[in-house]
């Protein structure tokens, strides 16, 4: 799997049209298996019309809409080109991806990048994943946020999504990619203490089915109901409600940190250490 991230552009129109493989047309509706995802805030819009099925050209305006919405949002170099668009390739002999995959895919590729924020669903920035090529998956995004402001994706950005590439090949048992030409197979070897220590811990933020992710759930379930119940005391508790959700997504990629950071780190210094001080006497 194979995530590339291209140059941020004005407008989402040549993204998609890349992503479908042909041009946008009004007339083309995109069904549910071509948006294989999009950000969560968009299940809360109620519909205008009885048209359940959006065109490419209507999906394309709806990723435009911040820029109408808030035409001085710029970032910190007064940057206007807020569409960023990465593209994933699976291995050209990996299986084919099932829908709630392709999903599962987008949204863990979302939130490496920084463009979904779990306990924000209705106040989050726009982005809508494409499955329209056989092994190849888009996520278009606009960096203004719902509110005016601008989302500055990750210094680190590549790096978390090779990182997250990598986690999603594992998790669904998909090719590994390799770089470089003469690369030889792994060796398997025992696991270390550090590496079991470090599989705890990455159990534990585990995004998917970790215990943090199914409390998480649960909060940010919560806030969905109480935002809905009449007067501000329950508007009030679903904003704290969505605070203590974001905690709990901090202290999850805290612990994914942690256990990369004890698989890499050296610890073979401490034995050494150790024989020298056995020699010397009282």
């Amino acid at each position: 799997m194979i995530p590339r991230l291209h140059a941020r552009t004005h407008s989402p129109r040549d993204p998609l049209a890349k992503a479908l493989g042909r041009p946008l047309s009004p007339n083309e509706g995109l069904t549910e298996y071509t948006i294989a995802a999009h950000w969560p805030g968009l299940d809360y819009y109620p519909p205008n019309d009885e048209q359940r099925t959006w065109t490419s050209v209507q999906w394309a305006e709806h990723l435009e809409d911040p820029y109408l919405e808030h035409p001085f949002a710029a970032s910190a170099d007064d940057d206007r080109r807020a569409i960023l668009h990465l593209d994933i390739h699976l291995h050209p002999d990996d299986r084919e991806l099932t829908g709630p995959e392709w999903a599962e895919t987008a949204h863990r590729f979302a939130r490496a990048a920084g463009i979904e924020i779990p306990g924000a669903a209705e106040h989050g920035w726009r982005w809508i994943a494409v499955q329209a090529q056989p092994g190849r998956l888009d996520l278009i995004a606009n960096l203004i946020h719902l509110d005016g402001t601008w989302r500055t994706p990750p210094a680190d950005i590549l790096r978390r999504l090779a990182d997250e590439a990598r986690r999603i090949e594992q998790d669904l048992n998909l090719i590994q990619v390799r770089t470089g030409s003469t690369a030889r197979p792994a060796v398997r070897t025992a696991p270390t203490a550090s590496a079991q220590l470090a599989s705890v811990l990455a159990q534990l933020a585990d995004e998917q089915a970790g215990p943090l992710a199914a409390v998480r759930g649960l909060v940010e379930h919560t806030a969905y109901r109480i935002a809905r119940q009449p007067g501000a005391a329950g508007t009030d508790t679903a904003h704290r409600l969505e605070l203590i959700a974001r905690r709990l997504h901090g202290i999850q990629q805290d612990l994914d940190t942690t256990a990369t950071h004890l698989v890499r780190s050296p610890i073979a210094a401490a034995p050494t250490t150790a024989r020298h001080t056995t020699h010397r006497t009282p």
